[in-house]
């Protein structure tokens, strides 16, 4: 799995970085500290957009735990998860400069991730119509791969896997994120009134299944 290692040099490498730097590989830096923790998006992205690239830290930092807990709840795999994250950050980085602060930073980020979860989940759909076509490949196949090692089993990831992903996005957004419908609607490109009506079928489903569990 490819680590996320943002294409700048760090400031400082050493035993104090922060458990997010860990996570995403980014090995050594209290870079926050350089900038402060009080810096809004926009002074971050300016920054970076200077040529001081390792502004960009600070970002992933103040992302990577929302970002992680949306695409595994969305892809329920944890590495699945967390190739998605990555891709989003660096595809965030690379595509900065289109940016534009009419829309904030947390929605223009979530958009990419959305693309990026909902690539990974085709991807997924793929190799799992072909791996489930060949019965050799799936009777030969360890059991770890069949039990599904990676994927969260608690009732609440077993009743989202279950939904359409379009009514598991909604739902996340709404409830998991705490979004308005507008801002929901920048991030995934569809309507306002198709979104209420996503998160409106997506609770009818999820309730029952939920009961159930109880």
């Amino acid at each position: 799995m490819a680590v996320f290692r943002p294409p700048f040099p760090l400031a400082g490498r050493g035993p104090a970085a922060s458990a997010s730097f860990a996570r995403t590989g980014v090995t050594a830096s209290p870079v926050a500290a350089l900038y402060g923790a009080g810096m809004d998006d926009a002074a971050l992205i300016a920054r970076v957009l200077d040529g001081d690239a390792g502004a960009f830290t600070v970002i992933v930092d103040r992302y990577h735990g929302d970002c992680s807990r949306f695409a595994l709840r969305m892809l329920g795999h944890r590495q699945d998860a967390e190739d998605a994250v990555q891709d989003a950050f660096l595809g965030a980085y690379r595509g900065l400069a289109r940016y534009r602060e009419r829309q904030t930073f947390r929605a223009w980020l979530y958009r990419i991730l959305i693309n990026r979860c909902r690539s990974v989940a085709r991807q997924r759909r793929r190799r799992a119509s072909r791996f489930v076509a060949d019965e050799r490949a799936l009777a030969d196949a360890p059991a770890a791969a069949r039990d599904g090692d990676h994927v969260l089993r608690d009732s609440l990831q077993t009743a989202l896997d279950a939904l359409d992903p379009r009514l598991r996005e909604a739902v996340l957004l709404k409830y998991g994120e705490g979004l308005d419908y507008r801002t929901m609607s920048e991030m995934t490109g569809a309507g306002i009134s198709a979104l209420k009506m996503r998160v409106r079928r997506a609770c009818a489903e999820l309730r029952p299944r939920l009961e159930e569990s109880r």
